[in-house]
């Protein structure tokens, strides 16, 4: 097991984690709105702090790689790039959607085994930024824009269970109203969630390259007729 200093700015929330052998012995969270710079660099020198009072150094700084906010993102990865830079240690990324899918496995054991896991960040209207995984985190379906309304999961629902859960399932609970679809309040992406796949990217070696890493933006999208509808 290895010693991390996570960070996830990639929603209205920042959040800094320290995790030693998989515990968070550390957390730092805000919750005021979209200002991550003013609260960052405050978070990462208390992380700092906590270890060289107990002469520990990170194995490696993990980040949240998106879809999310813009300047949210940039402002995780630039001091994360920092970090690694200037600590010299590897850079992890991890995906925004299925580190907030640790959350409902770690903690909703009511949840049936053969359910698939929907993690939603909001877009903006009905839309939202969604990714579904099964219970070992496989992805089932690829990150992508959803417009929701109630065929826009039917196919995975008719076969079973689904988990829906994020900033971007609340809204979506009046209009997904299939007896398969399971809705999960409070969930979101946070820091302390990375350990357990910032430890297994570590192992793979599946760093990322310092000078070139970007985060994945996922570009807004404007629903409109299809061309062959239009006048």
């Amino acid at each position: 097991m290895s010693l991390i200093l996570s960070i996830e700015t990639s929603t209205n929330i920042c959040s800094v984690a320290v995790t030693r052998d998989g515990e968070c012995v550390l957390e730092k969270v805000d919750r005021s709105g979209p200002n991550h710079a003013e609260h960052l660099g405050t978070f990462v020198d208390d992380a700092f702090t906590y270890m060289e009072q107990r002469d520990l150094k990170p194995d490696c700084v993990a980040v949240s790689s998106g879809p999310g906010s813009y300047t949210g993102l940039r402002i995780g990865v630039s001091m994360a790039k920092g970090i690694a830079y200037g600590s010299d240690i590897p850079l992890i990324s991890v995906p925004t959607l299925q580190l907030q899918a640790v959350a409902p496995l770690l903690y909703h054991e009511e949840i049936p085994e053969d359910a698939l896991f929907c993690s939603m960040i909001d877009a903006r209207r009905m839309e939202v930024y969604a990714e579904i995984y099964d219970r070992s985190l496989k992805v089932v379906r690829q990150t992508q824009p959803d417009i929701v309304d109630a065929e826009t999961y039917k196919e995975f629902l008719d076969k079973g269970p689904v988990c829906f859960f994020g900033g971007g399932s609340a809204k979506c609970k009046d209009v997904i109203n299939h007896p398969n679809a399971i809705f999960l309040d409070n969930i979101e992406p946070m820091a302390r969630y990375m350990a357990p796949l910032a430890e297994m990217r570590l192992r793979k070696n599946l760093t990322e390259d310092v000078a070139y890493f970007v985060p994945f933006y996922l570009k807004d999208f404007v629903a409109g007729k299809p061309k062959k509808m239009r006048n």
